[in-house]
C-alpha cells in the first residue's frame, strides 16, 4: 500500500550576523581617583579630564604656582593672580562669562597658634579671619567655609555656562568637632547652581606631625580633595 508523505520544506536560515566588536581599547591605563604625591601630580590629571586645550583658566590663588609644575604652558591661557598681586578671589577683576575654568586654593584651616599649621598662617594675616576686616563676623571654621562659599559665587559670575570650577580642600577638626569641608562646600555649591562632577583625593607622602599632644582624639588628615563642579546655567545671578 502507498503511503502518502507529508512533504517538509526547510526554509533556508538567516546568515548570522556578525558581532560588532564594541569601540574602544581594553587598558588599565586610566585616571583614577586616589593619588600620593604632591598637587602638581593630581592638576594635570583633573585638567585632562576636564579642560580642553587651549581654554582660558584663572587661578585665582596661584601663589607659586605649584599646580601648573607640570603643564605645558602653551597648552592652556592661564590668568594668574592672588592676594598678593591685588587680586580678591571674592571680587575679581573679569566680565561675566568670560571664563572657561576658574581654579581655587585658597587657606583652608584656621591657625589658632603655634607651628602645627604654620604653612596656612595666611588665612589670618591675608584674610583678616578673626579680625575687624572679616566682614561676615564669622570666625575659625565658620570663616574658611565663607571664603570658599563667596569665591564660588564669584566665580559663577565670570564662568560660561557649562565651564569648570576646580577647588582644592582639606577637612579639619576644629573645637575638637570634626569638620568634612569637602562635604560643606559639596553640599552649599549643588544647591547653588553648580554641578559637581568628581572628587580626586590627594595623600601626602610624609607623616604629618603636632607641636605637642596630650591624647590624640581623631585621626590626623594626611590627605586632601581636589573637587570638580560645572557651572549650570541659570538665568539669575547667584
Amino acid at each position: 500500500m502507498r503511503r502518502n508523505i507529508a512533504r517538509i520544506e526547510i526554509e533556508p536560515s538567516a546568515p548570522r550576523k556578525r558581532r560588532k566588536s564594541p569601540a574602544g581599547v581594553a587598558t588599565n591605563d586610566l585616571i583614577v581617583t586616589a593619588h600620593q604625591g604632591v598637587n602638581a601630580d593630581v592638576f594635570p590629571h583633573v585638567l585632562a579630564l576636564y579642560v580642553a586645550k587651549g581654554s582660558r583658566i584663572a587661578d585665582v590663588t596661584y601663589g607659586r604656582g605649584a599646580f601648573w609644575k607640570q603643564i605645558n604652558s602653551r597648552d592652556y591661557h592661564v590668568v594668574a593672580s592672588d592676594l598678593t598681586t591685588g587680586v580678591d578671589c571674592r571680587k575679581l577683576p573679569y566680565k561675566d562669562s568670560s571664563l572657561d575654568c576658574l581654579v581655587l586654593d585658597p587657606p583652608y584651616m584656621h591657625t589658632p597658634g603655634g607651628t602645627a599649621h604654620v604653612n596656612h598662617q595666611n588665612f589670618e594675616g591675608y584674610y583678616q579671619n578673626n579680625g575687624t576686616g572679616n566682614a561676615t563676623g564669622a570666625k575659625y571654621h565658620e570663616a574658611v567655609l565663607e571664603l570658599y562659599f563667596s569665591a564660588a559665587r564669584e566665580a559663577w559670575r565670570v564662568l560660561k555656562n557649562g565651564a569648570v570650577l576646580i577647588v582644592k580642600c582639606q577637612d579639619e577638626v576644629c573645637a575638637c568637632k570634626q569638620r568634612l569641608t569637602h562635604v560643606e562646600i559639596i553640599n552649599e555649591l549643588t544647591q547653588s547652581h553648580y554641578m559637581v562632577e568628581d572628587l580626586f583625593v590627594l595623600v601626602r607622602t610624609n607623616r604629618p606631625g603636632v607641636s605637642r599632644i596630650l591624647k590624640q582624639r581623631h585621626a590626623r588628615k594626611n590627605h586632601s580633595y581636589f573637587l570638580v563642579f560645572r557651572k549650570r546655567p541659570c538665568k539669575t545671578r547667584i
